[in-house]
């Protein structure tokens, strides 16, 4: 078992014009309300976390993968899992992260069925860079871990040179953070055509100039970029598990169907402060989607208090899955997956498309467990 997988184990006229003026002048002068969004520590949900699958008519022998939550932190805590199925079913790892999955195994002409349940504890990150924070520091190997190149995270070339750039006159770890943070939500942004969460592949996206994608490219370039400048830095893969108790759609999931409701975070380790949360993908996908214009300022009302926050903290209406990257599953063909945060499934045909659960018939649910 790694350091990495142990540290995982352990949130008057003027009045008098408007009034008097027609409507379409109100609404070019009424500046929006701003929003609340300001996550505090303390409070604990638990939640069960169902997957089902059923694969209707598959062709020859077939093996599933689900994830199940390996995080246990000072804001998450896993608990148990259970399944049933009609195949042959067992816990799995990596054994590098500790990225924990079940896997079914089902013979040539049988229909199969799998459903597990995880619970899991989940609460508030917020104030995470207050100076004086107590945290435990982490161990020398496990920063190196998060420092390294994976297949979609390189650390030299153009993503070396962007994030030089980005975080010129930086001194501090802090500032370089706060420099990538800025330089995400600035230069990249929200791809509502993006399949999935994207794939986080943020050499072709530099190379290309396309920063367009979802929370698993966005948050991937942060990762990356962090990482091109020596800061350990993670990816965290997870799922929104209820509504937002500050009312935004866009960082809502509906528990009674979470089809698509899979989204990535990020974290950064500071010297000062540790394990830091961060989400400059959720940052972008409020300026796209949230309201019916794409807003292009962080301090637009309905975006500043998310900007704010998501530097240092996140809602905890959210579980994470894990924080690997390029999962070996056992006895899968179609080689490792990029992240393990949604069901995978093989046949004899090859692997099903994770981003269609439709055609891949699997639902996810979760139920608040109170008392």
């Amino acid at each position: 078992m790694t350091t990495a997988r142990r540290s995982l184990l352990k949130g008057g006229a003027a009045l008098g014009a408007m009034i008097a003026a027609p409507t379409w002048l109100h609404a070019q002068t009424t500046a929006p309300a701003e929003r609340r969004f300001a996550p505090e520590v303390g409070t604990w949900r638990t939640f069960d976390v169902t997957t089902r699958v059923e694969i209707a008519d598959p062709q020859g022998a077939t093996r599933v993968w689900l994830p199940v939550p390996s995080v246990n932190t000072d804001w998450q805590h896993s608990l148990d899992t259970r399944f049933s199925s009609n195949g042959n079913t067992r816990m799995g790892s990596d054994l590098v992260e500790g990225a924990r999955f079940v896997t079914a195994e089902f013979a040539a002409g049988v229909r199969p069925v799998i459903e597990i349940t995880s619970r899991v504890q989940t609460q508030n990150r917020a104030a995470e860079l207050t100076p004086g924070r107590s945290f435990k520091a982490e161990a020398a190997d496990t920063l190196r871990h998060y420092t390294r190149a994976t297949q979609m995270l390189p650390i030299d070339g153009i993503v070396r040179t962007t994030a030089l750039a980005a975080t010129k006159g930086a001194k501090t770890d802090e500032q370089k953070a706060r420099a990538i943070y800025d330089w995400v939500v600035t230069n990249a942004f929200r791809d509502p055509k993006t399949r999935g969460c994207g794939e986080g592949d943020i050499k072709t996206m530099l190379e290309t100039g396309n920063l367009g994608g979802k929370c698993a490219d966005l948050n991937a370039l942060f990762v990356g970029l962090c990482r091109a400048v020596g800061l350990p830095a993670r990816d965290v893969y997870g799922i929104r598990l209820a509504p937002s108790a500050f009312g935004y759609k866009e960082l809502s999931g509906n528990p009674a169907s979470l089809k698509g409701a899979q989204h990535c975070r990020a974290e950064v380790y500071l010297q000062a402060y540790g394990w830091v949360a961060m989400d400059p993908a959720d940052v972008a996908k409020v300026m796209r989607l949230e309201t019916a214009e794409w807003i292009k300022k962080t301090n637009h009302p309905v975006v500043a208090p998310v900007y704010k926050h998501l530097f240092g903290g996140w809602e905890g209406n959210w579980m994470a899955w894990n924080t690997s990257h390029d999962v070996s599953l056992p006895g899968a063909k179609g080689g490792p997956v990029n992240f393990l945060m949604y069901p995978v499934a093989e046949t004899a045909e090859g692997r099903l498309d994770s981003y269609t659960p439709d055609a891949f018939k699997y639902t996810i649910t979760a139920t608040e467990v109170k008392g």
